[in-house]
């Protein structure tokens, strides 16, 4: 897909040092450590990392839809639209979730209600936030849905979603998102439980429509693949830390972090046609007592006593501020440079 550059002003989305936790029988689990992440009007970024790393955690509070009084802010702000969403009250969330803001899921059976038919789901959305009588309503719709290439719209609309087909809910999710034309959406894991095919036509639909509309994009994924199909930029996120920042361009082809190299050649493709993928060493360590210093540290090859303390992200080349790393290796790479 051919990547259009993004418009620089002022953040759609500006997370800023975010850390949360949240209570276990164990003790606090450190989801989110010091995280920092903006996305740009038009964007299309990508927050890439493994399970548990904590990419959902991040969409979820983007939305302000993570459990009250469960999840703890101990640092940091979220910005969306240059308001805190942390602060807004829940009349303004209401506004702003589904007209301003909107998300996509993993799993659509989730999101969308099984007992009302399909057709009521979209158009009660458009009748809430833009005001239109119930026939305009439902010829928008209809539109909606052909947008998404659903052949048979109005079957569609009077179907409840369990008669429809995996692929097919998720279109009719991404209309819902897209019908108020949102600044921003945002899409976790999306094409995930899809077929190679559908999920192709998925990733097409939302690259288009996000285009169209100016819609800038966070784009969760454990796919280095799809990242390198559809996003201006990415983000990736190890045990709750971002390790590594840039334009994807710049990233995949010089990944500066060792967990970002790890994931790349674990990429199917990314060696010999026929010989065995590289899994990454070691386990994630427990978020509940993390390592101090970097927490990839137990499963980096290049490890060693310095690791046991914080890096800090910095460029990783001078003169390439918008590609950062957190990595000694990267310090000592350019201080003999």
């Amino acid at each position: 897909m051919m990547i259009m550059p993004p418009l620089h002003k002022t953040p759609v989305i500006d997370i800023c040092n975010l850390s949360l936790e949240f209570p276990s029988p164990r003790g606090d689990v450190k989801a989110l450590k010091d995280v920092s992440l903006h996305i740009n009007p038009g964007e299309i970024v990508g927050l890439v990392g493994e399970s548990g790393s904590g990419k959902s955690v991040i969409a979820m509070s983007a939305m302000r839809l993570l459990p009250q009084g469960r999840f703890r802010q101990t640092s940091g702000t979220v910005r969306v639209l240059g308001s805190d969403i942390m602060a807004m009250s829940e009349a303004e969330l209401e506004r702003r979730r589904g007209r301003d803001i909107a998300m996509v899921f993993q799993e659509p059976m989730n999101a969308l209600n099984p007992t009302i038919r399909i057709g009521r789901q979209i158009t009660a959305i458009l009748r809430r936030h833009q005001g239109i009588d119930h026939q305009t309503a439902v010829t928008r719709a209809v539109l909606l849905l052909e947008s998404m290439q659903v052949d048979d719209a109005l079957r569609v609309m009077d179907s409840y979603p369990h008669m429809l087909s995996g692929g097919m809910r998720q279109r009719v999710l991404l209309a819902m998102a897209f019908s108020c034309e949102p600044s921003v959406l945002v899409a976790d894991e999306p094409t995930t439980a899809l077929d190679v095919l559908t999920q192709a036509e998925i990733l097409r639909l939302i690259w288009r429509k996000a285009r169209d509309l100016g819609t800038a994009v966070l784009f969760i994924t454990h796919d280095m693949a799809i990242v390198h199909q559809l996003c201006d930029r990415v983000y990736v996120l190890y045990a709750g830390e971002i390790a590594e920042s840039g334009r994807t361009a710049d990233v995949l082809r010089c990944p500066a972090h060792p967990y970002t190299r790890a994931l790349l050649a674990a990429m199917p493709g990314a060696k010999q046609p026929k010989s065995a993928l590289d899994a990454i060493d070691g386990t994630v360590p427990s978020l509940i007592d993390p390592p101090l210093g970097c927490r990839f540290q137990s499963r980096c090859k290049l490890a060693d006593d310095q690791c046991g303390r914080k890096p800090a992200m910095e460029a990783v080349a001078a003169g390439a501020p918008e590609h950062e790393v957190a990595c000694w290796r990267n310090s000592e790479r350019r201080a003999t440079a």
